[in-house]
Formats: C-alpha cells, sequence, structure tokens
C-alpha cells in the first residue's frame, strides 16, 4: 500500500536552518530519507547541524546563504541543482524580529524605529519572496514542487508589542496565496504553496520577550499561556506533523491554505 506521506529521496531546501525551528525540521526529514539542504548565515551552526545530520546516516548538504541577495540565493540554486538536480520541496524558515520594531509597555507606537520595522519586514517578506522566486524555477522545470512558508500567530491576531513582526508575518500569509494561484494557474496544478503558522514556541529570537534572565516565564508569558487551552508552549517537533504532510504527496490537492499550530490559542476566548 502506497504511503502517501512518504518523502523518501525528495530534495528538501529549508532556509534559515540551523534556528531552534529549523534544526528540528532538518534532523525529521533527514530520519525521513529525505535529502535535505541546509541554507543558513550563520557557517558555524550550519556545518556542525551538517555534521550531525551525517553522523546520523542522513543525507544533507550546507550552503550558506544571504536570503536578501538573490544573487546569493542563485547561486544557492546552483550549488543543489549541481549536486541533487532537483528541487522538491522548499521550506522558507529564515525570519526573525529585532527589539526596535517592537513597542515595549512603555513606549507607544510613536517610539517605533522605522529603520528596524523595514528591517523585520525584509528579512521576513523579502526572505520569503526571493527563495521562492530563485527555487520554483526548479519546480516549475519539474512541474510539481511544495513551498512551505513560515508565518506566524501574530499574523492572525495582532498582537501587543511586535508590531513590525506582525505585519510582516502578515505580509506572508497574503503572499503564499498569491503565489498559489500564480504558479498553478500558469505552471500546472503540480506546484502548491502553503503556510503555517505556529504559535509560541521559545525560540533564541523570542527568549527575552518570554523569559527572564534567571529562565522564569515573564508576565507576557503568563498571559499568553492563559490564553491558550494547552496551558503551555510548543514543542518543535510538533510542527513536524503538519510539514511532513504539506511536504507529501498527502497533501496534493492543498494549496494556498495556513494551518495554525498554536494549542488552540486562536481558537480560544473566555
Amino acid at each position: 500500500m502506497k504511503n502517501l506521506f512518504d518523502v523518501k529521496g525528495k530534495v528538501v531546501v529549508i532556509t534559515g536552518a540551523a534556528g531552534i525551528l529549523g534544526n528540528s525540521m532538518v534532523h525529521h526529514f533527514a530520519e525521513q530519507g529525505a535529502k535535505v539542504v541546509i541554507l543558513d548565515r550563520n557557517e558555524e551552526a550550519g556545518n556542525k547541524l551538517a555534521d550531525a545530520v551525517r553522523a546520523e546516516g542522513g543525507e544533507v548538504a550546507f550552503f550558506y546563504t544571504d536570503v536578501l541577495n538573490k544573487e546569493v540565493v542563485e547561486k544557492n540554486y546552483d550549488q543543489i541543482m549541481e549536486r541533487y538536480g532537483r528541487i522538491d520541496v522548499l521550506i522558507n524558515g529564515a525570519g526573525g524580529n529585532m527589539a526596535g520594531a517592537t513597542i515595549p509597555p512603555d513606549k507607544t507606537i510613536f517610539d517605533l524605529d522605522i529603520d528596524a520595522v523595514k528591517k523585520v519586514v525584509d528579512l521576513n517578506l523579502f526572505g520569503t519572496v526571493i527563495p521562492t522566486m530563485v527555487f520554483a524555477k526548479a519546480m516549475v522545470a519539474q512541474k510539481e514542487g511544495s513551498i512551505i512558508n513560515i508565518s506566524s500567530e501574530s499574523a492572525l491576531r495582532p498582537l501587543t508589542r511586535v508590531a513590525g513582526y506582525g505585519v510582516a508575518k502578515a505580509a506572508v500569509v497574503n503572499f503564499t496565496k498569491y503565489m498559489c494561484g500564480e504558479l498553478a494557474t500558469k505552471f500546472g496544478s503540480g506546484i502548491r504553496v502553503n503556510a503555517i503558522a505556529p504559535g509560541f514556541f521559545l525560540t533564541e529570537q523570542n527568549r527575552t520577550l518570554l523569559t527572564n534572565p534567571d529562565g522564569s516565564l515573564t508576565p507576557r508569558s503568563h498571559t499568553i499561556l492563559a490564553h491558550t487551552p494547552y496551558g503551555r508552549f510548543g514543542e518543535p517537533d510538533e510542527l513536524l506533523g503538519t510539514l511532513q504532510w504539506l511536504a507529501s504527496e498527502g497533501s496534493k490537492f492543498v494549496s494556498g491554505t495556513v494551518t495554525v499550530i498554536d494549542g488552540g490559542f486562536d481558537a480560544f476566548s473566555i
């Protein structure tokens, strides 16, 4: 019997792969028999991750990237095609936030650092647009492929403080839906574009918002958990089932969707 969710042998490209969430994705897809391409600007972390996967018997390659530099991403395309000859799955995992693009409790919208907001929008939006433009060429030639963008709970429900990040991730949702139609109507129904919207997962980028220096939870964390039916933060491996589905033939007729993975946060009121 055919396994609809099999990804063995697929070439899975992950940007921002050396981060906490990306790290989990890389290990998972390698364990599932995929050929995983790690793209990250942190060469030390990327090489360390690749070595760890190889030690476990996985097929992996690491290439330095800058998702905001189209020339660098095009070089990555050439490197990947030379090595594997195809790209089956693209996970646009590169993204992040910065302090200047947030509004702390003692500040207001009038204190927002516009330059910081632009950088956050660039990284999250154009850091998704550029790799999609480049790597989708392989999928067009193959007439099949899956692009998975990483949005956020903040794209669906505006959250306090993370003004710039929420705007950027909302744009990623719109781009996802746009690209669904753009690629399918012009290049065929074998190419699908979807997004996931993680809720609250503890990563290096939000650690200072969610934990105190001693590791205890901040008031913001307590508020989040009070509005999360599951009563806890997500674990990185809890994204993997959805990613496996979207990467596999199990989602063959699924495109333009946003799957929320948040322990019920988006659905919960009082």
